[in-house]
């Protein structure tokens, strides 16, 4: 630090070019995140229809799997509708990629603490750009089921972006960091499903193509290296043998990794990390079950178009990003957990109303 005219305190031209160096690859990653956000939700609206324009065409692995969807549902006790079955296709699809990302990204990420997180990003989106691809390309359900599977497993740049802001220097710029990465969540399923709607079914997925294609040409050429290689590990193998902590649904739970960290809490905040990992494991269950769902149940029950599933998502993410840009920032430390019994109280007013118990 060095003193500055009138006795105030400045910082030195090197630390004002770590801060500004630090708020580009914030701004990077936010516009990167954007574009993949943008590609993956414009199928979110579409999705009811397309399965249902596989059925019509009698797809014969469409209808195989139609066939362990109705096995699977006569086995639970499920009741023999249509709309039922339609839900839980989409739910198996949307879960072959879910499982894939699962097992993929912390591999993704145990290779970037050893070579870095530029090259690793830059390999998942040229596979998500493959993934849209072929579904661009595709005229059978198993082509478009390749593109969610190919999709599935490049589909570890969220949790390197997280890494890149986590690799920066300066608290305030991790902080902003992690916070632009929710607000590119918000305008992604605010704007992608929108655009997804509003297009026709084959154009959609040539769009989400340009997007994967921006965002991997706009990070390698604006994307620095961000883990020095001072601070790599040593080899990939030890980077696995960390990663299968991240793999082990118990192990994950246990939050094993950090007891096995440079680093390791005390035992009693380790014990808070693991109750607090499970609420928010357990939400998150909850939470994407609905959110994928949701257009199936709008598509079969309500009738909705495409449109109008377009319209629906452009609300939630709205108020996800007044929420998040407006409230939730203003929440003051400690604070959280009142603030979130707040919302659920009258997320509980709501249903009370709406079902005549007022």
């Amino acid at each position: 630090m060095g003193w500055g005219a009138g006795g105030s305190c400045t910082p030195r031209p090197p630390i004002r070019q770590q801060l500004a160096s630090e708020a580009r690859v914030v701004t990077v990653v936010f516009l990167g995140l954007l574009l993949d956000l943008l590609a993956f939700t414009l199928l979110l609206p579409l999705l009811p229809g397309l399965l249902e324009s596989h059925g019509r065409a009698r797809d014969p692995l469409y209808g195989s799997w139609q066939r362990g969807v109705d096995w699977f549902a006569a086995a639970i006790g499920m009741p023999e509708e249509k709309r039922y079955n339609s839900v839980l296709f989409g739910g198996l699809i949307g879960s072959v990629f879910s499982v894939l990302q699962f097992l993929t990204a912390p591999l993704t990420g145990a290779i970037s603490d050893c070579l870095g997180r530029r090259p690793m990003m830059l390999l998942s989106l040229a596979g998500l750009a493959a993934s849209y691809a072929v579904w661009a390309a595709s005229e059978s359900f198993a082509a478009f089921l390749a593109s969610r599977v190919i999709g599935g497993i490049s589909k570890g740049n969220v949790s390197l972006s997280t890494a890149i802001v986590a690799d920066l220097g300066s608290p305030p710029a991790r902080s902003r960091g992690m916070a632009v990465i929710g607000v590119a969540f918000s305008l992604g399923f605010t704007l992608g499903p929108m655009l997804g709607a509003s297009l026709p079914m084959e154009t959609a997925p040539w769009l989400a193509l340009l997007f994967a294609v921006s965002d991997l040409l706009f990070l390698f050429c604006f994307l620095p290296e961000t883990l020095p290689p001072e601070k790599r590990a040593p080899s990939i193998s030890l980077g696995f043998r960390a990663a299968a902590d991240l793999l082990s649904p118990l192990a994950l739970l246990r939050f094993s990794a950090v007891a096995r960290g440079q680093d390791p809490p005390s035992g009693e905040r380790l014990g808070h990390l693991r109750r607090l990992g499970l609420v928010y494991f357990l939400y998150l269950f909850l939470f994407s079950g609905l959110e994928y769902t949701l257009s199936f149940l709008a598509h079969q029950r309500f009738q909705f178009s495409s449109l109008q599933q377009g319209k629906m998502f452009f609300f939630i993410g709205l108020t996800m990003a007044t929420i998040q840009g407006a409230y939730a920032r203003r929440i003051s430390p400690g604070r959280e957990i009142a603030a979130v019994k707040r919302v659920h109280l009258g997320k509980r007013a709501q249903s009370w109303a709406r079902f005549g118990v007022w």
